[in-house]
């Protein structure tokens, strides 16, 4: 498996966490078996359960256990193991071999996993209302929203045109990006994002709507400049990109001066308030 490809999901069934990862290339779900067995099992080892269930699947011939795929997924204390993981279909024939009245709710919840998957594919828009009502969940106007989505949409046209460009690893995107904010904010996006007092969270999703137009600003600039000036590699882009990051600052300087002070806040939207670790030893 070209794990460059996956991405990792954490679902939820029952309030446990099922660590699934979904594989781009072949367009499907591979899921940690560990953590399906645990709950179906209600083993306290639910590693151990598998390893003795896994034993006796390849004594007696059972295919399932050939078609596993090992992937280095992150366990509860933070590192990361490998672990056997498989797909819906091996799943279910997994399932099949542990006695359990967990059993079915389990498959129920894969089934849905699968046709949730398979849905979107032939209809795409469906993962965008699911976006969209999630945003609603969470608090977001529908102004804002309606703002958010079409960032989406432009900041793939961007993208689009550096790759054109000769612009092709994930780390020449970051590095394009942050140039972009650096001009106009003055901060890199992981020094944007402790500003904002965020971790894992998404930066844009906790932009104001001041934040977010400069930031479409920043990068529709960049977008045309590059459309037009052709750079070519990282070094001519790199040019291209403060360009189009100086055009938000002009704008940002000249509102900020109106309104008599900054629009880069540190507020985030839904007011995350982390707790470090030291704070913690403190207070217990």
């Amino acid at each position: 498996m070209n794990e460059s490809n996956m991405h990792l999901i954490n679902k939820i069934f029952n309030n446990e966490t099922i660590r699934t990862i979904w594989n781009k290339d072949e367009e499907k779900y591979f899921i940690s078996v560990v953590d399906i067995v645990s709950i179906i099992s209600e083993s306290k080892d639910g590693r151990k359960y598998w390893n003795k269930l896994k034993q006796r699947l390849k004594t007696e011939g059972n295919e399932t256990v050939t078609n596993c795929h090992q992937l280095k997924l992150k366990a509860q204390d933070g590192k990361y193991r490998a672990t056997d993981v498989t797909d819906i279909e091996g799943m279910f024939r997994i399932i099949e071999s542990i006695p359990s009245k967990n059993a079915e709710p389990i498959k129920q919840w894969l089934a849905h996993l699968g046709k949730e998957r398979i849905d979107e594919t032939f209809s795409p828009s469906i993962a965008l209302q699911r976006a969209i009502n999630l945003y609603r969940v969470k608090g977001y106007d529908e102004e804002w929203i309606a703002k958010r989505i079409k960032s989406l949409q432009e900041r793939k046209k961007l993208t689009d045109v550096w790759k054109e460009n000769g612009i092709e690893s994930n780390i020449e995107y970051a590095i394009l990006t942050n140039e972009i904010y650096k001009e106009w904010s003055g901060m890199t996006a992981k020094e944007y994002k402790q500003y904002k007092g965020l971790r894992k969270e998404n930066l844009r999703d906790n932009m104001d709507n001041i934040e977010l137009i400069l930031t479409d600003l920043s990068e529709e600039a960049t977008k045309r400049l590059a459309v037009k000036q052709k750079p070519n590699g990282l070094k001519e882009n790199i040019k291209v990109a403060k360009m189009g990051g100086h055009a938000a600052k002009v704008a940002r300087d000249d509102i900020e001066k109106n309104l008599g002070e900054s629009v880069v806040t540190k507020s985030n939207k839904l007011k995350y308030n982390y707790i470090d670790e030291k704070e913690v030893k403190e207070i217990s």
